[in-house]
């Protein structure tokens, strides 16, 4: 029977034993949640979707990806009030339908937070790289990294085969992920300041974007608004749609709150603000920067690793060289450099303290050792946790191109908030007793479309990628049933 205490204890309550440390505020929770999702998403999607999917129509894609995730935001807020633990979708999950439907959602999130990580920071080293190349340019001097040490030594042929690429290592993608690893590591006021400042930063450089190039907008540009169709999800109303299950990943993160509520200071009041305010605050600014970047160049230009550059570029040639006009955009340009590698930080930062608290709610239950569990004394943060995260994901950044498990990640997630959204509708039946700070409104309504758009985005990337999900689940459950099954507390309190 599926019981509501998610195995967490409130902060000061085991005598002589660390529990996590009660610090964050509302302001904290909002910008934890905008440094997860304004990333890879607004510094890369963006341009792929326009070019290849949506046309101009990328702002309708967006709508519908910031929907989706607004209906499983809503069912987010309610548990994060009510049950405010770390453990996420596992920890509501574990409360409402059962331990072995929690497992499968807890392995599920080591996807989200422990690959992407991963991924981000491979991105984050072509950028470092890049930045390393202009400096090269301005001073004379020759900074750049050579390939050997700033690409992975392994790649994935169109076969689906490991195969050496005969670089050595990335690694600045390894020092990122061990500099961020150290910081989550010393405290959660420390991760939660930098990241303040990291999403100050980036924020206020795209405003000064839009600000800039509002002036260069040519609406001819947004025509036709939708492209006419050229066969498949090419265009037309079909790749608008297509559009949104892409631009849907690049909202991956904000669940990434709900980690943090068991160091929240008033989790009842604080994480509905937080995970609903930062994910009005990034669709926002991401339907801003559409409409932007398909005004200022044609979208099929935009199919680059990076159509904020590539769209600045194409203004650039517009204007007389020399001029006011260039020198302002050529300087725009080294700030979206800079906050490009400042939101890839703010990403790979918010994933590193999640998946360390995933497996410390994880522990708590039994079904996963209980080192995991362990609290630093001084620092008040999931240590062992932190440590195994940091090198487990430092390891697959420096060694592999991890994008190709972008789908695999992506549909780890979706299939976690589908089961948030039915979770509310369960809990609402089987205990309607409980406090509810927060409750999400019309829930007849709004839990079962949430949990609809969320497995209807699966499925998109189901249909090509099944065996690597079915692959996935299946060694969890291997886990499970060789440790989780025969530890779980439920099941030896039940004896």
């Amino acid at each position: 029977m599926p019981h509501v205490d998610a195995g967490e204890p409130a902060e000061g309550s085991l005598q002589g034993e660390a529990t996590l440390k009660r610090v964050l505020t509302a302001r904290h929770l909002v910008m934890l949640g905008i440094g997860a999702v304004i990333g890879a998403g607004i510094f890369v999607l963006t341009g792929t979707a326009a070019a290849q999917f949506a046309g101009p129509a990328l702002v309708l894609s967006f709508v519908m990806a910031g929907l989706a995730c607004g209906l499983a935001g809503l069912c987010y807020a309610e548990f994060a009030a009510m049950l405010p633990v770390s453990g996420s979708a596992y920890s509501y999950s574990y409360a409402t339908l059962g331990e072995v439907v929690a497992w499968f959602v807890g392995w599920n999130l080591v996807l989200e937070y422990l690959f992407a990580a991963s991924t981000v920071a491979v991105g984050w080293s072509g950028y470092f790289n890049e930045l390393l190349s202009m400096l090269g340019a301005l001073t004379g001097w020759h900074f750049a990294l050579p390939p050997a040490l700033a690409s992975a030594p392994f790649t994935f042929n169109d076969a689906g085969h490991l195969v050496a690429t005969g670089t050595l290592i990335n690694l600045p993608a390894i020092v990122i992920v061990s500099a961020i690893s150290w910081l989550v590591y010393r405290g959660i006021s420390q991760s939660a300041t930098v990241n303040a400042i990291i999403v100050g930063i980036k924020v206020i450089v795209i405003l000064l974007f839009l600000a800039v190039t509002f002036h260069y907008i040519h609406p001819a540009f947004w025509h036709p608004f939708v492209p006419p169709n050229e066969g498949g999800a090419k265009f037309g109303w079909s790749g608008v749609v297509r559009g949104a299950t892409l631009v849907f990943f690049a909202y991956i993160g904000f669940d990434a709150v709900s980690t943090a509520a068991g160091e929240a200071k008033n989790p009842q009041r604080d994480m509905p603000i937080g995970i609903l305010g930062s994910l009005f605050v990034c669709t926002l600014l991401y339907i801003a920067m559409a409409a932007t970047m398909t005004g200022i160049a044609p979208f099929r230009m935009l199919n680059t690793p990076e159509p904020v550059a590539t769209a600045l570029n194409y203004v650039l040639g517009t204007v007389a060289a020399g001029s006011t006009a260039s020198h302002v955009l050529g300087t725009l340009k080294v700030f979206v450099v800079f906050a490009a590698l400042a939101g890839l930080s703010s990403v790979v930062l918010v994933m590193l303290m999640g998946q360390p608290r995933i497996f410390y709610a994880m522990s708590l239950d039994g079904l996963l050792p209980k080192a995991l569990g362990r609290v630093h004394p001084k620092h008040r943060t999931p240590y062992v946790g932190t440590v195994i995260v940091g090198i487990v994901a430092a390891t697959l950044a420096g060694l592999f191109p991890v994008d190709v498990l972008g789908d695999l990640v992506s549909m780890g997630t979706l299939l976690a908030f589908a089961t948030v959204c039915i979770g509310v509708l369960v809990l609402r039946r089987t205990r309607p007793e409980l406090p509810r700070a927060f409750r999400v409104p019309i829930p007849w309504l709004i839990c079962p479309l949430g949990a609809a758009a969320c497995l209807f985005l699966f499925w998109q990337a189901f249909e090509t990628r099944w065996w690597l999900i079915l692959g996935w689940t299946a060694i969890g459950f291997l886990i499970y049933g060789f440790y989780g099954y025969r530890n779980s507390k439920l099941r030896l309190n039940a004896h």
